[in-house]
């Protein structure tokens, strides 16, 4: 594309500073650069220019033409400026200068006119496009499931209840337990937990779905990768084995960082220059190994590392770290849940790139999981990623009705209310396999943020629903 020269444009955009009553610093949200706009003297008087300030909106006309100034190439030389909306510059909380992401989650509904979050939100954009992208070119079927549903999938029992009952005068049963006849639905009713068992049930009849939707978990976690309410992406594909989906997911993670890097190099550089400013500040041996841009170059240029969850068990407990005490959860053997410090301490020390864990203990997983020969494992798979431990986590699914009620029953999940899910398995059961990617968490690892509260718009976390 030839660029404009001496062409009259109109640009619209919001101050970012505006100094020697001269140069205005325009911005428009498509990118951290500004346009300077060069007022002429004189031509205005004092009263319209000091309305000129950071983040008033301003409508302008001009020339674009070749800066003399540092930093920019072009400018608009200013032939018609007109005044969109004031801003108090007073009263303005974002000052032109270095704000923390504690102070700007204070006030998020301003916060995306910072640089920092100018690059996090179009990454988080372009990310979504490339997961419609790369199931869409392959023929899947995009699938919106319910967001209330009466099934809890994962079996943890963390649900936000959905109901129109009043609080201060519940119907009641005789037995004095809650009368969900008179509710709204008729029945005790949940945000859900995940899109997972009507996914199957699409895959039973298309071949190959994916959901792409919000999801919601009620544990107390005040931590820096838990939110109350995220985005998760969750394909389920007929026909497939534990081998298969590992070599989906592993494709797809690849794929939608390609497309940040291709798409988004500007935004990742200002990022990247960002988190190596912040892990100036870090002792040594809590920095990164590597940049952010090359983090992600290296993710593509290795096959991630497959492990079983056997083998992991026994690299953690052999582990200098472990024999000195080093781990918050010491590592007691199999059959333990692994902890976030397990699964980086795998990813960051040991291999030293993204590992995929298989056939996990079948107490520690949920009941849809396909039972592995052994009688001890199923056929899970988690992967694992640098900064942040679990990022996806999936299985093939349990495709035998027997074997699949034996485990229901084994778990206290109602059978007879699951009779849906279970007509999958009556009527031309397949073999088949699925996964679900926390779409932050993806986010997060892709623009390097360390809180996943600053890489979705309004954070819902325990006592937090202000915007």
């Amino acid at each position: 594309m030839q660029e404009p020269n001496n062409q009259e444009v109109t640009v619209m955009g919001w101050v970012r500073t505006f100094r020697n009553n001269q140069f205005i610093a325009l911005n428009d949200g498509s990118t951290n650069n500004n346009l300077q706009v060069v007022v002429e003297l004189g031509k205005y008087d004092d009263d319209f220019l000091k309305r000129i300030t950071t983040s008033a909106s301003i409508k302008t006309t001009g020339l674009v033409i070749p800066s003399m100034g540092k930093g920019q190439k072009l400018e608009l030389k200013a032939t018609h400026i007109e005044i969109l909306g004031d801003s108090d510059a007073e009263k303005y909380p974002l000052q032109p200068k270095k704000h923390s992401l504690e102070f700007l989650r204070e006030i998020a509904h301003l916060g995306f006119r910072t640089n920092t979050f100018g690059s996090v939100f179009r990454i988080r954009h372009s990310l979504a496009y490339a997961v419609h992208k790369f199931f869409n070119d392959k023929r899947f079927v995009y699938m919106h499931t319910p967001v209330i549903t009466a099934s809890d999938a994962e079996g943890a029992g963390e649900m936000f209840k959905v109901t129109t009952l009043p609080f201060d005068n519940t119907p009641r049963n005789e037995d004095g337990s809650i009368n969900f006849k008179e509710d709204f639905f008729g029945k005790a009713t949940n945000l859900t937990v995940s899109g997972q068992l009507e996914g199957e049930l699409g895959a039973t009849a298309f071949g190959d779905i994916y959901t792409f939707g919000p999801t919601f978990r009620a544990e107390n976690s005040n931590t820096a990768r838990h939110l109350a309410e995220f985005w998760m992406i969750e394909p389920e594909m007929a026909f497939y084995d534990l081998e298969d989906n590992m070599n989906l997911a592993e494709e797809f993670i690849k794929y939608i960082i390609q497309y940040a890097i291709d798409n988004n190099r500007e935004d990742l550089e200002f990022l990247a220059q960002r988190l190596a400013d912040e892990e100036k500040q870090l002792p040594q041996d809590k920095r990164s190994e590597m940049g952010l841009v090359e983090k992600l170059e290296f993710v593509l240029n290795n096959n991630f590392e497959r492990l079983t969850y056997t083998d992991a068990i026994e690299i953690l407990k052999e582990s200098n770290h472990n024999k000195k005490k080093k781990f918050q959860y010491p590592v007691t053997g199999w059959g333990m849940d692994l902890q976030s410090e397990h699964e980086r301490y795998l990813v960051e020390k040991h291999f030293k790139k993204p590992v995929i864990l298989t056939n996990y203990p079948k107490e520690i997983k949920a009941f849809y999981m396909r039972q592995n020969d052994d009688d001890k494992t199923v056929a899970a798979m988690d992967i694992l990623a640098p900064g942040i431990g679990e990022i996806v986590g999936g299985s093939q699914r349990e495709e035998r009705l027997d074997k699949l009620e034996q485990r229901m029953k084994e778990m206290h999940v109602p059978v007879e209310e699951m009779w849906w899910y279970l007509d999958t398995r009556r009527f031309g059961t397949v073999p088949h396999a699925g996964f679900g990617l926390g779409f932050e968490r993806m986010v997060q690892f892709v623009t390097g943020m360390t809180n996943i509260r600053d890489v979705i718009a309004f954070p819902r976390t325990p006592k937090s629903a202000e915007f």
